[in-house]
């Protein structure tokens, strides 16, 4: 059961690197038109798939369904905007901080216990983010400071689904994260003036949600398989993915400091999987 979870976060991981690679693709679209077309494409998606299973549309759990479906726009919304501001491994790293997030909001909210060394994981995480970010206190420093910002709300959305799916299936966990959003996103697209998309422009918009939506599924059946904070070291792979992205279609390439940093962040999710295994032993 646990290598099954593995099999979806890495699959998982795969398509979110897509997404990404797709929402940068499109930097002259406003930000709420990326999420909002992001959502709607996965709400079609799975509102088609439910009705052909006959799946229920019934919350057993309408706490933990908002708090998902909050967090995880927030997590998006953010996430989309450190893209476009910052390279693509620079975002991609410092949302997977994450998995950091994940072991402090185990701990606080669904109460896992604590296991000796979580405390110098997580500063370790929290320092490779400084190194990736190499503050200035400056302006320059919002567009790290949103992706981070991202990984936090990311983290809780994590955190509510390994609880939430105890009580609803992912498919249904999904679709009300998907309408939520979409919903909520319409006054803010009005706000910002709707663009019409090119030719290019729609096919990427659509490539957006069909990503995600793939990635979200992947993910969401992860975490039944698996402890949150065991399953997260695997997302990781995505920073590799989009390294190549970054590299060969714009040519990006994080500094040493960065590398060094993405290492240590790495390096904390690594020693909390193997904090987790021994305790599973």
């Amino acid at each position: 059961m646990k290598k099954r979870g593995i099999v979806y976060i890495l699959t998982s991981a795969f398509f979110f690197s897509l997404m990404a690679l797709a929402v940068k693709s499109v930097p002259n679209l406003p930000l709420s038109e990326k999420v909002f077309f992001r959502n709607f494409v996965g709400l079609l998606a799975i509102s088609v798939t439910m009705l052909r299973n006959k799946v229920p549309f019934v919350i057993n759990a309408p706490k933990l369904m908002f708090l998902r479906a909050f967090f995880g726009l927030a997590g998006v919304g953010f996430y989309y905007s450190a893209l476009s501001l910052l390279p693509l491994a620079d975002a991609v790293i410092l949302n997977k901080l994450s998995p950091i997030f994940v072991v402090v909001f185990a701990l606080v909210f669904i109460k896992e216990p604590y296991l000796k060394g979580q405390v110098w994981i997580i500063l370790l995480g929290l320092l490779g983010a400084l190194l990736v970010i190499k503050p200035s206190f400056d302006f320059q420093i919002f567009p790290a400071l949103i992706a981070v910002a991202s990984a936090v709300c990311s983290g809780a959305a994590y955190t509510v689904i390994r609880r939430l799916t105890q009580y609803d299936k992912s498919t249904v966990i999904v679709f009300y994260f998907c309408l939520f959003s979409s919903i909520v996103l319409i006054p803010f697209m009005i706000l910002e003036g709707f663009e019409i998309p090119s030719l290019t422009e729609g096919l990427s918009l659509l490539a957006i949600g069909a990503f995600a939506l793939t990635a979200q599924l992947f993910m969401t059946n992860a975490y039944k398989y698996a402890p949150a904070s065991e399953l997260s070291i695997y997302n990781y792979i995505e920073i590799v993915f989009s390294l190549l992205w970054g590299l060969i279609l714009w040519h990006e390439t994080p500094d040493f400091v960065a590398f060094i940093g993405a290492s240590l962040i790495i390096m904390a999710g690594y020693l909390n999987y193997k904090i987790q295994k021994i305790k599973s032993c």
